[in-house]
Parts: C-alpha cells; structure tokens; sequence
C-alpha cells in the first residue's frame, strides 16, 4: 500500500479539516498524510490550523484569476508540483472546472452536510442545506462523501451517515450536530479507505472492500 500525499481545500475555518488533522496525529491515515492546505482566501483559520499542525498552507485566491479557467489551471499546477495523490474538499466553497476532474478523475472526495439526493446541487451549501431540509420537515438529515464531477453534488457516493433532526432544531443546531456526529467520522474513513486502496467505482457505483 504506496504512501498517498493528501491535499485539502478550504475557505473558512477548517473544521473539517481539524477532523482530519486530529486523526493524522492518531495514525488513522497510515503512512499516508496531508501534505498541503490550499485555502481560496488570505486570513482564514483553516490556513492557522495547518500552521499549527506543521503542515504547508498555500492561498490560491480566486480574486487573483481572470476567470475560472485560468484559477483552475493554476489549482492543477499547484497539486501537481506537490505531488498530491487525492484531493479533499473541506468546505472548498469557489468553482473550479473540469481541468481539475480531468487531472484527478475519482481522487477529489467532498463532504457535503445532507443525505444525497436530498438537499443538494447548486445553492445548497452551509446554513441553506439545513435551512432546507427543516422547511421540509424531514425526520432525519446527515452528511454524504461522494466523488467530486462536473455536475455539483452528482459524483459517486462513497459514504453516507443519517442523524436525528430533532424538534425545535435551528439550522444553526442542526449543522453542529450532523457536523458532530457524521462529517466528521464519515470524512476522515473515506480518506483512509481511499488511502488503503480499499475504493473502485464501478458504472458510477462505488464498492469499497470490506476486509479489515
């Protein structure tokens, strides 16, 4: 099982990312390990947390490009001179195209905070997804790692978690609880099945090889 080099793209605090760092530290990954953080924006806290963590931060700022193209003509380059192995969207919230799936096709992993196919695609992000599902009324929401393509929130599924949406919930409540007790154990186990070659994809269907 070769060492797999892991990127992480952030644009705010990095609280998944510190999911992630927390099980580095504990082994979790192997000898697998997050080698860089790109952040889309100077001064967010997910960039201190790598810093903390010994990891190189980089910031690859949107503002800076002319058009999407160009940003991620220049987000390839950047994984590419690092060597990176696979890709984790962690709150990654600017667009980037098919540059990116083409240079890393079923090796971008994003966590998206709801039980896909519910509550999701464009504009479902942050507080809208939960908003969302409790003008629903839904019983139970939760969180989704799937393979990132073109289409938003339409890859391979690789890992689901559903949690109890609880009556008087707020949207505010119910993102820390699905955050709490799904994104951040469904998150971390993709990449370390990811890492242990433990995930093919198969006419869109992802298996993952269950021995322990």
């Amino acid at each position: 099982m070769s060492k797999k080099n892991i990127a992480v793209l952030v644009s705010g605090g990095g609280t998944n990312l510190q999911s992630l760092i927390d099980c580095q530290k504990n082994g979790y990954f192997g000898n697998s390990e997050i080698t860089l953080v790109v952040a889309s924006k100077p001064g967010v806290y997910a960039l201190e947390r790598a810093e903390n963590a010994g990891i190189k931060g980089t910031v690859l700022a949107r503002r800076d490009y002319e058009d999407i193209a160009s940003y991620s003509k220049a987000l390839v380059e950047t994984l590419q001179n690092a060597d990176i192995d696979l890709v984790v969207l962690a709150g990654f919230l600017t667009i980037i195209d098919e540059q990116v799936y083409e240079a890393y096709p079923n090796r971008i992993i994003n966590v998206h905070p709801a039980l896909i196919p519910s509550f999701c695609g464009k504009g479902f992000y942050g507080l809208h997804v939960h908003e969302a599902a409790l003008a629903k009324g839904v019983k139970v929401s939760g969180a989704t790692v799937h393979f990132v393509t073109p289409e938003c929130d339409a890859g391979p599924i690789i890992l689901q978690k559903a949690v109890e949406v609880k009556q008087g919930d707020t949207p505010e409540t119910l993102q820390k609880r699905i955050m709490e007790e799904a994104e951040w154990k469904i998150l971390p186990l993709a990449v370390k099945l990811f890492c242990e070659d433990r995930i093919t994809v198969e006419d869109n269907i992802v298996i993952i090889d269950e021995r322990e």
